[in-house]
């Protein structure tokens, strides 16, 4: 399975791919016919670490963002204050409690 991550201006492509382990999560890049190049297979975390800046890092970082800005596998985090009229907390062992 693949998903175009960035189509350059000089025709190399780069895609995110998965095989058939869950687990196995990569760059496949494919030059563009001219150039000579061969395609490449670039482990996820080298790629993220190596082409940082590039068009096509950008491009599957954005990928990624919008995966979090759907709301994908999120948890929603919230914080709230204490409802009205609950207790406050109760001192530890050795905790003097004191009244100002």
């Amino acid at each position: 399975m693949r998903t175009l991550i960035h189509d350059g201006s000089n025709d190399d492509r780069w895609y995110l791919c998965r095989g058939g382990d869950p687990a196995d999560v990569y760059v496949f890049h494919e030059p563009n016919g001219p150039s000579g190049g061969r395609p490449s297979r670039v482990e996820l975390a080298d790629f993220l670490a190596s082409a940082n800046g590039s068009p096509e890092h950008r491009a599957l970082l954005a990928m990624i963002g919008s995966l979090v800005g759907a709301g994908h596998g999120g948890i929603a985090s919230s914080v709230s204050a204490p409802e009205p009229g609950a207790a406050g907390a109760e001192p530890t062992p050795g905790e003097a409690a004191s009244s100002i």
